[in-house]
């Protein structure tokens, strides 16, 4: 059995006891941005906050691209989250490579270059990565400027969080 026909059955059982009221409109009062690692799933535990107060917006990196400056300005202005966390780790994938080492290792890989250049969003240092997605975000005319922009770095070896100052 595939894991989609494994979650497919999961979802049968689950949907048994799901509650309807959870169906209402969400009204997060956070967005965070966070890599797509699996590590950073539990995000009510690593916060200490409801998940229905997270407003979850995941991507490689994690970058600030223009499809995610698009989803925090939903978030806030549409769904009215009123703070905004980019929430970066230690041991990301997206450190282990350069968009050109990567770009040229899947051409040959597949010998198929059309693709390329394509933007992985790689970076070396998740510090300084973090600090220029917050610039980016505080730097978008449609994110409310009385929207808190905050960063931090998870520590996958140890459970903490790290606050990154610009």
């Amino acid at each position: 059995m595939s894991i989609i026909d494994k979650a497919l059955e999961a979802n049968r059982n689950y949907a048994k006891s799901y509650d309807p009221t959870l169906g209402k409109r969400p009204a997060p009062k956070i967005a965070v941005v966070t890599c797509m690692d699996p590590r950073l799933s539990d995000l009510p535990g690593i916060l200490g906050l409801p998940q229905a107060d997270i407003d979850v917006i995941r991507t490689g990196g994690p970058a600030v691209t223009e499809d995610v400056l698009g989803e925090l300005v939903v978030s806030n202005r549409v769904l009215g989250t009123t703070e905004i966390l980019l929430l970066n780790h230690t041991g990301c994938g997206f450190t282990t490579f350069t968009d050109d080492e990567l770009n040229k290792k899947l051409s040959a890989s597949t010998g198929d270059a059309s693709p390329a250049p394509m933007r992985f969003f790689s970076y070396k240092d998740p510090e300084q990565n973090t600090r220029e997605q917050i610039k980016k975000v505080r730097s978008h005319p449609w994110i409310s400027k009385e929207v808190a922009v905050r960063g931090v770095i998870f520590d996958v070896d140890t459970g903490k969080l790290r606050e990154v100052k610009v």
